[in-house]
């Protein structure tokens, strides 16, 4: 028997390499014989450039740039083999787990430091960027990015914006030089997201996201309006409408407006570039998880996409979670044989993510071992 191992990191937990190699080891333990094969997987956000360089080469390169809060941070992006193509991970900068829980808050948060990890990459000479943008801190709709390429923001009295989430509302007037704009050009961009959101709204970026930055109900409506304004200062309401526009606070349709990127779904380009389907082809089953299974996941998270690869080829597939968040018929949907959630009885969150390798090695071992 041939099993493929294909999960996602367990947030705050376990790298997705890490989540493989639990899982394998209790298939292991459950049966010496059976042949294994560990593919780790990212969907676009944290991780995704190691997951790229795992799978197709390259190498990192390590720079000095701004945190969240315009702190210095050491941190680093991916080069492709022949130094052409950067994959930057926008949590790496502008990250929510940079900042300690009394920091966060998307009013003050900026994505500047995102722009600087760009404009390094674009100094370096490449000529295609994949900007993965899972795991942010902000909500300024990617205004301190354009800051840090060149953009200029002033205020009704002609003051610059510095282009954080309680700027956006602040913004009466923007400029850019034509070198930027022709710079910038030179350059196709690519952004991973894997949400649907609009940029404002019921269900836009701040009312559906900011809360879970640290953002109190009254900053909500704040940012909802300055993401409101900020478009339409911008003449882009129309951009701000299309599906994704709201990811990553905004960042979605900041990559519209001033990179003219192209917002692709993270899990379908992440198995397209390093050949998922290939090893799907040659499985009897496909091992996959996350660290949370809800409603969400049937909106282009991993799980999903693992899932409807593998039912093309006719290979079931036995999804592992930490939380399982959903119903028999949504795990039908979704095209799983079954889910299991790794919890193994009242612990407190501290004690989940020490023993999830444990738990996760466990699980599998009783999964493989019910189907012998």
């Amino acid at each position: 028997m041939k099993i493929l191992i294909a999960a996602d990191s367990f947030k705050d937990a376990l790298h997705s390499f890490d989540v493989c190699d639990a899982i394998a080891k209790g298939i292991q333990l459950a049966n010496p014989n059976i042949e294994i094969t560990k593919f780790p997987l990212a969907d676009g956000g944290e991780g995704t450039g190691d997951i790229l360089m795992h799978h197709l080469g390259g190498h990192k390169k390590e720079i000095i740039v701004c945190d969240p809060l315009l702190r210095p941070v050491h941190t680093d992006y991916v080069l492709s083999q022949d130094g052409k193509t950067a994959f930057i991970e926008l949590a790496k900068s502008s990250g929510l787990e940079l900042l300690t829980y009394s920091e966060r808050n998307p009013m003050n948060t900026t994505t500047f430091g995102l722009g600087e990890m760009i404009k390094d990459a674009m100094d370096g000479g490449v000529t295609n960027m994949v900007l993965s943008i899972g795991g942010s801190a902000t909500n300024d709709a990617g205004m301190g990015m354009a800051v840090a390429l060149g953009f200029r923001f002033y205020d009704v009295n002609g003051q610059p914006l510095a282009g954080n989430g309680k700027d956006l509302s602040k913004v009466t007037r923007w400029e850019v030089d034509e070198e930027v704009k022709n710079t910038l050009a030179k350059i196709k961009y690519t952004t991973l997201c894997d949400v649907t959101n609009p940029l404002f709204g019921h269900h836009g970026a701040a009312r559906t996201f900011a809360a879970q930055k640290g953002a109190t109900p009254e900053d909500i409506l704040l940012l909802d309006k300055g993401l409101a304004h900020f478009a339409a200062v911008l003449n882009a309401v129309d951009l701000a409408e299309k599906k994704g526009a709201g990811a990553a606070g905004g960042v979605g349709f900041g990559s519209l407006f001033f990179l003219n990127a192209k917002l692709s779904k993270g899990i379908q380009m992440v198995m397209e570039m390093t050949h998922f389907e290939h090893h799907v082809r040659n499985c009897d089953l496909v091992i996959t998880g996350e660290g949370r299974i809800d409603a969400q996941t049937a909106h282009g998270k991993l799980i999903q996409g693992v899932s409807s690869i593998s039912k093309k080829h006719h290979k079931p597939v036995i999804a592992l979670c930490g939380s399982l968040m959903t119903s028999p018929d949504d795990i039908k949907a979704l095209g799983l044989k079954a889910a299991f959630s790794i919890s193994h009885g009242p612990q407190s969150l501290a004690d989940a993510l020490r023993d999830t390798a444990l738990h996760l090695e466990q699980t599998a071992f009783n999964v493989v071992r019910s189907m012998m």
